[in-house]
């Protein structure tokens, strides 16, 4: 019997502590209790496009979509058909930091679904064989000549759909300005050429790089008993002594020092902007707490400083949407402002969020809006107590990206501790408008 570290974290909302199991081989387990009718279990892996570069950009994303194609025991299709039968959701997502696979099922009785979605969902994580005929043929991008579709196929046409989308063409220009070496600036979903040509080596190399004990967090939430289900877990994620790889850490990038400003042209009517900024390490929770409520005050609902100042009041309105985002990511978070407005009046675009950032540091926030801001967030993650999907997917990314869920026990605590002073420093230090990388996307016929 190997020796097992356990561990309970306070999970707010949630009527048991979740627990976290630590194996020899660094593998964990985490099991959050929540009552009623469905399961989730899920498998969170350390590694997306952060661990990519120029030459293999884009294959966590497609190692993702190859994962589904069968194992020694269970032919392709066979996983997706077994479970789905049984009114399963099946899905998986790649990121910056994280590549995770999920399955949500009815409990059903005596436990049987439980026991057969482990025993697959185990063996799809251990034992991919990645077969030629599923991948594909390699294929000059420029000069296809191909008869039959594969999945590298099924990704070039992901990536080629989602590259005439025009906020993800001023997203992808303003990320990769943010960035001077860090992984991050890199699509997540990669590029046509390099899917194109990878081999099924490259593919199996990165898997068993990356795939190891010590870089997988498995996590089962619903009506379950710990003590009769942990053997059963154990037992099926046997890594056969697979050795763990110690993952090298990347530098961080510094934000600019003066203003970048990029723009781009595409096949539109109206104009696309975003204003990026890089922010705190993810277990920087504080801070990382203060930029979510920034950027719920600035731009997120109609009640948000930007809607209200640049489309409720003015009477003829040059934005048709302007909001904003922050990420959490490992090696330091993203600050984002994206509108889209009349193409005539870029140049007074850029002029007005400006303005409305230079207020948020010159005068900071209004009482009014801490506690508006705070009600919000602590709403959120109320929500997202309500079903095992979403306390799975926020146990892996406490897991995975902060690597400590028990900074979900600070979560709340650190909210109510949060002044407007707290706001004003983040702000003055993150959205200097010196820091930013700016993007613009302007129909073709302003080019020039």
């Amino acid at each position: 019997m190997e020796k097992i570290k356990k561990t309970y974290v306070e999970y707010p909302y949630l009527e048991k502590p979740a627990i976290i199991y630590e194996r020899e081989n660094g593998h964990k387990i985490v099991f959050a209790y929540k009552a009623g009718s469905l399961i989730n279990i899920s498998s969170w892996v350390k590694t997306g496009s952060i661990n990519e570069n120029d030459e293999n950009n884009g294959i966590s994303h497609f190692l993702e979509h190859l994962m589904f194609k069968g194992t020694s025991k269970h032919k392709a299709g066979e996983f997706d058909r077994t479970l789905e039968s049984r009114g399963a959701i099946v899905n998986a997502a790649t990121w910056k930091d994280y590549t995770f696979y999920y399955v949500t099922i009815p409990k059903g009785t005596d436990d049987k679904n439980f026991n057969d979605t482990l025993e697959l969902h185990a063996d799809m994580m251990l034992d991919p064989i990645i077969p030629d005929n599923e991948i594909g043929a390699p294929f000059d991008i420029d000069n296809p000549h191909i008869t039959t579709k594969r999945e590298r196929h099924v990704v070039i046409e992901e990536i080629r759909m989602r590259k005439d989308q025009p906020w993800t063409k001023v997203y992808n220009l303003c990320n990769e300005n943010m960035y001077t070496s860090h992984p991050y600036k890199r699509d997540v979903i990669g590029n046509e050429k390099i899917i194109s040509t990878v081999t099924r080596e490259d593919v199996l190399n990165y898997y068993k790089t990356f795939y190891t004990p010590n870089n997988i967090t498995t996590i089962i939430v619903g009506d379950l008993n710990p003590d009769e289900i942990i053997e059963k877990v154990i037992k099926e994620f046997d890594f056969k002594g697979r050795p763990n790889k110690i993952i090298e850490q990347k530098p961080i990038d510094n934000p600019p020092s003066q203003t970048k400003t990029a723009e781009d042209y595409s096949k539109i009517n109206t104009s696309f902007l975003m204003f990026g900024y890089l922010g705190p390490k993810a277990d920087d929770i504080k801070t990382s707490t203060i930029l979510e409520m920034i950027a719920l005050i600035l731009g997120q609902g109609q009640s948000s400083r930007l809607y209200q100042e640049l489309i409720e009041k003015p009477v003829k309105p040059i934005f048709n949407v302007v909001s904003t985002d922050y990420y959490h990511f490992k090696d330091g978070g993203n600050f984002f402002i994206q509108a889209n407005f009349k193409p005539e009046e870029k140049d007074n675009s850029i002029k007005l969020i400006k303005d409305e950032i230079n207020k948020l540091i010159s005068q900071g926030i209004t009482d009014k809006e801490l506690k508006k801001a705070k009600k919000k967030l602590k709403a959120g993650f109320a929500e997202n107590s309500e079903t095992v999907s979403d306390i799975a997917e926020n146990i892996g990314f406490y897991m995975t990206v902060t690597d400590k869920l028990e900074h979900v026990e600070e979560y709340i605590k650190v909210i109510d501790e949060i002044t407007s002073s707290d706001i004003l420093n983040s702000a003055k230090e993150y959205l200097d408008i010196n820091k930013a990388a700016i993007s613009v996307l302007m129909p073709e016929n302003y080019k020039n």
